[in-house]
């Protein structure tokens, strides 16, 4: 699930909905835009006794005549309005403006040969580069460009063999889910005949012969199903090089766990095969592994209960080490011999902290820790036997990624980034612990202008609640200051600051960008998770509401300059806030959102996210889920603010049909003038291997909404 979801239950809800729902403003009166005509069916479905009626049902046959014919509808009225906006051009000219400029992939090294991404500016995808040697030219070792016309199709994901020879990378195409590996000879840059299909969610784990990989693969859909089938039975397979998938024998499957999925690792020195065993998103797994130093060996279940998450970081001999959450809500490293693996065994070599934990990777023999404190990263070394060692030191608050590598390295690659500093590389050197630049962006705009603070304010709850505010120096908090404000809230994900370029056009054009860190994200370990999960969710829509108020309150401002945008899960939460406080906001994009709470769980990888929402099909989550359910609590005269909804075609992982029935729903209900719009892209998914000029267009269509709806002036760049 990409970093998103309630409905009304005449019983259960009613008090969720009158406490949230105030009425609003009466709306000028403007022409209402001429909706398409969608037919309302007769479909109604029994919940657990309860009728709940599902009128656009047809839309979820994606390809019929009905649905294209509403979808071509939509897309007619949606370019209109947005066609119509003297302001859209200059954004999407600063936009290209400001995106043209040189980035880089965090580099990692296998075989005494070093690999990154790097994209000059306007590339559709970036391109795979390899250096052949410590000091060596880089040169081009995979083009995704050149794969089609269009730039719609993406690498996704990469594995290179321990002796730097083989590259296994995973291609996807118009932002789907499933994937193609192929094999590249990393010498001369070209295939073999290795593909492999029916791929999604795994990565490739080498053998130390480098004759092989393992990896994940489901079985082929049925035919016109690809985007839409619950995926299940995933299996993990061997593949050897020069073979063909049908004879690639699987190591790994429980046909009697059809929602188990499983993730390959090879030990650092080759001898052990390591398998996480996940349902879904559930951030709690299993362990087990395999001894490919014996011949049949059986796959050995070293942790064997659902209880936290364990994450392997590496091994020393016969020793594992985990980053787990086992009695550690904020996490901890542990130690597990495979000779003794009873949990009275288990050793701990980097105890709790106050700070959440997030990743531990072992190199040069140390451990190095990432922690976020208040949403900003903290980095801290660790001998093997837990002794601290420093830290790294970073340039300033923000956001850390990388530090991959093998104990035998001398050093690792890590990024840096913040809401005015674009990713910045570094090759950190772990015996002198410092840290040297190896890639740094240049963009063209004083970034200086602009300054960060984080403020902590008061959910509904009492629950302190931090958020980030980013701003052009010297704002006037007069109440009157366009807002944008984002947040996501839900699969242990946390929000930090990153940099991004519509977010600087935005505070060019005198915007505030408010980013708030709700409960459900994993800004503080596993009991901030958990209070915003299950039937807890409804604190993820009041902390959201809070921060929404808190900056109307403090002056940063007004009701009718507030915009809110969110994507995925963060798509349910703008869905759920707009049925609760629809007077609160001015403008709103939800983007890719989960909208339909009662059916989620029957399109593709969607009975994933039931370890975080529930199901509709079991009688105690119903209600949860029919309480706040976007799609199911859109009410009928209310006046909404003006929406753009977004989503594409080939997205399947959140299936589009959750914005199609939540748009039409809403066109139906909108009880005043305010626009209710769909943008729907297509050749294009849940947001991944996205095109950059497809992401230009994206946000400055969001930006020009944004313009005119809360009525901004003309920007000068």
């Amino acid at each position: 699930m990409t970093k998103g979801f309630r409905s009304a239950l005449p019983l259960l809800a009613g008090a969720v909905l009158l406490a949230g729902c105030s009425t609003a403003p009466t709306a000028p009166k403007t022409a209402r835009p001429a909706y398409p005509e969608a037919a309302r069916g007769p479909v109604v479905d029994d919940y657990h006794g309860v009728k709940v009626a599902d009128p656009y049902r047809w839309m979820e046959d994606l390809d019929s005549e009905q649905t294209r014919a509403w979808v071509a509808a939509e897309s007619t009225l949606t370019e209109s309005y947005l066609a119509s906006i003297p302001e859209r051009d200059a954004i999407r000219a600063r936009l290209t403006e400001l995106w043209d400029y040189e980035r880089y992939g965090v580099p990692f090294t296998e075989g005494g040969r070093t690999f990154f991404t790097r994209n000059s500016g306007l590339q559709a995808q970036s391109v795979l580069y390899v250096a052949d040697a410590e000091g060596a030219e880089a040169r081009v070792l995979l083009d995704p460009n050149t794969l089609s016309k269009d730039g719609t199709v993406a690498l996704s994901a990469t594995s290179v063999s321990d002796d730097g020879r083989w590259l296994a990378y995973s291609v996807s195409a118009a932002g789907s889910d499933w994937q193609e590996w192929r094999v590249r000879d990393v010498a001369n840059a070209k295939d073999s005949d290795d593909r492999l299909e029916w791929t999604k969610f795994t990565g490739a784990a080498w053998t130390k012969d480098s004759k092989g990989f393992f990896y994940g693969r489901f079985d082929q859909p049925p035919a016109g199903a690809e985007r839409k089938a619950a995926n299940y039975y995933q299996k993990l397979c061997y593949h050897t090089l020069g073979t063909a998938q049908s004879e690639d024998p699987i190591v790994y499957r429980r046909d009697d766990h059809k929602d188990w999925e499983f993730s390959p690792q090879v030990t650092e020195d080759g001898r052990y095969l390591v398998i996480a065993v996940h349902v879904g998103t559930d951030p709690r797994n299993l362990v087990f592994y395999k001894d490919l130093q014996q011949a049949d060996a059986p796959v050995v279940e070293l942790i064997r209960e659902f209880d936290a998450a364990y994450d392997f970081v590496g091994n020393d001999g016969t020793t594992f080490f985990f980053r787990t959450t086992f009695s550690a809500d904020n996490g901890r490293l542990i130690a597990v011999d495979l000779a003794n693996p009873t949990r009275s065994a288990w050793r701990e070599i980097i105890q709790q902290r106050a700070s959440a934990l997030r990743d531990v990777s072992l190199v040069a023999d140390t451990f190095i820790a990432s922690y976020l404190k208040d949403a900003s990263s903290a980095v801290l070394l660790y001998g093997m036997d837990g002794t601290p060692r420093g830290k790294v030191t970073l340039p300033a608050l923000g956001t850390t990624r990388g530090f991959e590598g093998k104990r035998s390295d001398t050093g690792t690659y890590y990024a840096f980034t913040n809401f005015s500093t674009p990713g910045t590389i570094y090759r950190f050197d772990v015996a002198t612990r410092t840290s040297t630049v190896f890639g740094q962006p240049k963009v063209k705009a004083d970034l200086g202008a602009f300054e960060t603070s984080q403020v902590f304010y008061t959910s509904k709850d009492g629950t302190r609640v931090p958020m980030f505010l980013t701003y052009r120096k010297g704002l006037k908090r007069d109440g009157h200051n366009p807002t944008l404000l984002y947040a996501y809230g839900g699969f242990d994900i946390p929000e930090t600051p990153i940099f991004s370029v519509p977010n600087l056009v935005w505070m060019e054009m005198g915007g505030v960008y408010a980013l708030a860190n709700l409960r459900g994200g994993g800004e503080y370990g596993r009991k901030w998770h958990e209070a915003g999960m299950l039937e807890h969710k409804q604190n993820v829509f009041d902390d959201f509401i809070a921060a929404a108020e808190w900056l109307i309150a403090n002056r940063y401002t007004s009701r009718d300059r507030l915009a809110i945008f969110g994507g995925s899960n963060g798509g349910l939460l703008i869905g759920a806030v707009l049925n609760q406080r629809p007077e609160l906001f001015g403008a709103a994009v939800p983007a890719v959102g989960v909208m339909d709470m009662l059916r989620f769980q029957r399109f593709t990888i969607g009975w994933a996210w039931t370890s975080e929402y529930g199901s509709s099909d079991d009688p105690k989550m119903f209600p949860v889920l029919r309480a706040y359910s976007p799609l199911q609590n859109v009410r009928n005269g209310a006046c909404y603010p003006p929406t753009l909804i977004t989503t594409a075609d080939h997205d399947d992982r959140v299936f589009p049909a959750h914005s199609f029935k939540y748009a039409a729903t809403l066109q139906a209900a909108q009880g005043c003038a305010n626009p209710i719009l769909i943008r729907i892209q297509t050749r294009a998914g849940h947001g991944a291997g996205k095109p950059t000029a497809m992401q230009i267009a994206e946000a400055a269509d969001r930006l020009a909404f944004l313009t005119k709806t809360l009525k901004l002036s003309s920007p000068t760049f």
